[in-house]
């Protein structure tokens, strides 16, 4: 199975035939800007469609602390995402209280373990919204 930063070259290499489909799930490849090194990070995340925007969550496995790539994306909310071959600037946000709900939704029936996550930890895990600016 795929995993860091093989899954991230392989999935570019193919164009997502190898990487896109991922432990009966489907991946995207999220590119954020390092808040510190301004350095370009590219990480694979499990997504689903929602309307015409893309849903990821910062979950990071139920840990205390947001992963780096969501750190990254609040200094700096122009991302690069690539859906298998499709490869677009976007602009990231935090879904709010609102909406989030039912994106949560969404994203646990595509990986029922982010329930789980959410219990391990007293953060509360966000939801990512990636809307297509090109």
């Amino acid at each position: 199975m795929l995993f860091g930063k093989e899954h991230v070259r392989r999935y570019q290499e193919t164009d997502g035939a190898e990487g896109h489909e991922w432990n009966n799930t489907t991946v995207l490849l999220l590119t954020t800007k390092g808040r510190k090194s301004g350095r370009p990070y590219t990480t694979p995340l499990i997504y689903q469609r929602h309307g015409d925007a893309y849903l990821v969550v910062a979950s990071y496995g139920g840990a205390p602390e947001h992963p780096d790539w969501y750190k990254n994306l609040i200094a700096e909310p122009d991302v690069e995402v690539q859906v298998k071959g499709d490869k677009f600037k976007a602009r990231a946000r935090t879904a709010d209280e609102d909406e989030k709900p039912e994106m949560w939704r969404v994203m646990a029936k595509a990986w029922p373990d982010y329930d789980n996550y959410q219990q391990k930890t007293d953060r509360r895990i966000p939801v990512v919204v990636l809307e297509r600016t090109t």
